[in-house]
């Protein structure tokens, strides 16, 4: 049985006092069903550890380079993330792949350097507007999927996140049956490549403007074990919400 996680990507927000929404957010997640996790900008990582000792809230990273020390100025390495006590990093991410030209390759390189650390990989994939529009969107997932995500990945190690970049930050979001559609050919594609046990071990998130009116209904689809969910996690009176309604899923 998978395990439903709900991970929420600060991005670029917050400082130390944000951390307080973590602590509010502590107070009002029961580990139930759903697992949660808060991954803040690197410099919070430790004091996020910190707050949490104890608490039922994990906490990852955002990226990670694929060297695990180096002359990489600006730049964080997965045994640096682990030194936090953060377990867990998102890599792909649309915004790396488009801001810093991040490839397939990359990502895959960074999972496999998140792997030895002892961190779960959240390896993020999903189409443009224009790949939606032009009907590419299974094509450009499968691309993504067989470049990103390497062979020795297992349910213990590696997360899959479907955000369509064109939903994300946007308010826009994929009817409920496009959603079930990319999840289901995710979940084919890992059967084929991997096997049914190890395929039907990998956590399949959705992410793309989810909020607390929306989320019960995606939560709904059969192969949406989750969310990678960015603004609305910033705050716990708004996180909170969609943490209950993916454990009564």
């Amino acid at each position: 049985m998978r395990r439903k996680l709900a991970a929420g990507n600060w991005k670029m927000n917050g400082t130390a006092g944000a951390l307080s929404e973590l602590v509010e957010l502590a107070k009002q997640v029961n580990p139930g069903d759903a697992e949660t996790l808060i991954c803040p900008p690197s410099p919070l990582l430790y004091l996020a550890c910190e707050k949490l000792r104890g608490a039922a809230i994990a906490i990852g990273a955002q990226d990670c380079h694929a060297e695990s020390s180096g002359a990489f100025t600006g730049d964080i390495s997965a045994p640096m993330v682990a030194d936090t006590g953060a377990t867990y990093v998102i890599l792909g991410h649309s915004e790396r792949r488009d801001l810093h030209a991040e490839t397939d390759a990359d990502a895959a390189a960074k999972a496999r350097a998140a792997w030895g650390a002892g961190l779960t990989a959240i390896i993020c994939i999903g189409e443009s507007g224009a790949d939606r529009e032009a009907d590419k969107t299974l094509d450009i997932i499968a691309t993504q999927l067989a470049g990103s995500v390497p062979d020795a990945a297992t349910g213990e190690n590696t997360v899959i996140a479907y955000e369509p970049i064109w939903a994300i930050g946007t308010g826009k979001t994929p009817t409920l049956d496009q959603i079930i559609e990319v999840h289901d050919f995710i979940r084919a594609r890992l059967i084929e490549r991997f096997g049914q046990q190890t395929a039907d071990a990998i956590r399949l998130l959705y992410g793309g403007s989810v909020k607390p009116d929306n989320a019960a209904e995606i939560f709904t689809a059969e192969n949406v074990d989750g969310a990678l969910v960015g603004g609305a996690s910033l705050k716990a009176a708004d996180f909170a919400p969609i943490i209950k309604a993916l454990s009564q899923a």
